[in-house]
């Protein structure tokens, strides 16, 4: 063998040597170097040449980072696919549960706090956003270590059976949402574009007053959810009569989190109850307040209703109807303390 191909060898057998334990290596570069000799050898005796028949060999082993980490049974990914689907799993599962809730509570406290609109929903958008950085990043780390640690690697994946499915919902069960939704829309609509001329409240002309603000009519902010909330209706259609498919997907989360946004901006300015129908109800003055917080409240758990739907939907590619108790389930499974019962 010559001195140019001894010295490609050496390098090659050196760079992955680097990458190893001290004690390992002794044992792995004697290994190595038959190894790399007789395929050598054997490229030889088939009429190579010396040199080509070297860079082959070490062409067909590969880069030394990867070959010292096939050696040291050590992953070259972050998490590997012994370990995706649970982690994928578990981050849903969190994130549509946890980052909701902690929104809403923010948004609860800062609206007893008495703060402005922009600060209600400023808060509340940047308390989302960092837990749920928070919850991606510890996940994703915890993850990583289980992926290499062999004695937690080595626990079996959770075996998946036909009872997993979900099941379609019947003909019935769609006609019965379709309809529910259209008679609830039609009476939402109805009673909003009564409430100005019917009111069990009168001024001193014998007038109605109107139960909702009148600067929802002066602004057309009322014909905006109105009209959002037609184009809900149409996605219902949508979702009971065609196959799932991702732009009707997205199209409803889109709708849901556009009208409930609408709603905690109307309510954390203030702007739904007519302040003139309650001094004239005698109605106490937290009832407004009250009012507001409940709505918000109601509108959070709305989002949150569409986006744990939306996530069972992508992933069964099917239109599902979210269950708490498989999301806690599944949270519990996921949970690598269950290695600590090997």
């Amino acid at each position: 063998m010559t001195a140019a191909t001894s010295t490609l060898t050496d390098r090659y057998v050196d760079l992955t040597l680097r990458r190893l334990p001290a004690k390992q290596r002794p044992d792995i570069e004697r290994e190595l170097r038959a190894s790399i000799a007789d395929a050598i050898d054997g490229r030889i005796d088939a009429g190579n040449d010396p040199g080509e028949a070297e860079h082959a060999v070490l062409t067909e082993l590969g880069d030394p980072a990867r070959l010292a980490a096939d050696y040291a049974d050590r992953p070259l990914h972050l998490i590997g696919p012994g370990l995706y689907l649970d982690y994928i799993r578990l981050i849903v599962a969190i994130l549509v549960t946890v980052v909701p809730a902690t929104a809403a509570a923010t948004a609860f406290i800062r609206i007893l706090q008495g703060g402005a609109a922009g600060s209600v929903i400023g808060a509340t958008i940047g308390t989302a956003v960092t837990t749920t950085v928070h919850i991606v990043f510890w996940t994703t780390l915890l993850f990583a270590v289980i992926e290499r640690t062999p004695s937690l690697r080595t626990v079996p994946a959770r075996q998946w059976t036909p009872d997993a499915l979900p099941q379609p919902p019947s003909r019935r069960a769609r006609h019965g949402t379709v309809i529910a939704e259209v008679v609830t829309v039609v009476l939402f609509a109805t009673i909003v574009m009564l409430s100005p001329v019917v009111s069990t409240q009168t001024d001193a002309t014998g007038d109605p007053i109107g139960i909702l603000s009148p600067w929802l009519w002066r602004t057309g902010v009322v014909y905006v959810f109105l009209a959002l909330a037609i184009a809900a209706l149409g996605v219902t259609v949508a979702k009971s009569y065609v196959s799932w498919s991702v732009p009707v997907a997205v199209a409803a989360v889109l709708l849901s989190i556009a009208s409930t946004t609408l709603l905690i901006w109307i309510a954390a300015n203030d702007r739904l109850l007519n302040p003139a129908f309650v001094d004239a109800a005698g109605w106490p003055s937290q009832v407004a307040h009250w009012t507001n917080v409940g709505l918000i409240i109601g509108a959070v758990l709305a989002v949150l209703h569409a986006v744990v739907e939306a996530a069972a939907g992508f992933a069964a590619r099917s239109w599902v109807t979210p269950s708490w108790k498989s999301m806690i389930h599944t949270i519990v499974e996921a949970l690598p303390v269950r290695a600590s019962r090997r």
